[in-house]
């Protein structure tokens, strides 16, 4: 009965899902939303607006970190983190950048500019990984 179940191929993949799911662009696009909300949030004197400005922001930035943790945990595996052993210490510092001590929790530009860094550094890592 066993033999019936079990399964006749086995497949395996690197990823959760078959490659072409996963891509920096996505943490990238929303951490350029962090960074020209930030510029507009300083550029008014409108309490409403900046105030409609804070709560996007922080939207956005929880959304850079959700698309680094996936690409972090779900994308690279122990052979990237091998070749690339800055790489967990990169998304470390991409994290922190957009969070609570960072580009959500602040309105600095500085920092925003410093997390679309870190970005295009996983980004450049990861398009490595794909030519592999």
């Amino acid at each position: 009965m066993i033999r019936l179940f079990r399964p006749r191929a086995v497949a395996n993949a690197h990823c959760d899902l078959p490659c072409g799911v996963y891509d920096p662009a996505q943490a990238r696009i929303e951490a350029e939303s962090v960074l020209a909300i930030a510029k507009k949030y300083h550029d008014s004197d409108d309490p409403a607006f900046r105030t409609r400005a804070l709560i996007i922001k922080e939207q956005r930035a929880e959304l850079v970190k959700h698309h680094l943790w996936v690409l972090w945990t779900d994308y690279f595996k122990a052979p990237h983190f091998e070749k690339y052993p800055h790489l967990h210490g990169l998304f470390n510092e991409a994290t922190k950048l957009a969070g609570a001590g960072g580009a959500k929790g602040a309105v600095d530009t500085a920092v925003a500019e410093q997390l679309l860094v870190k970005i295009e550094e996983i980004s450049k890592i990861f398009w490595e990984t794909k030519q592999a």
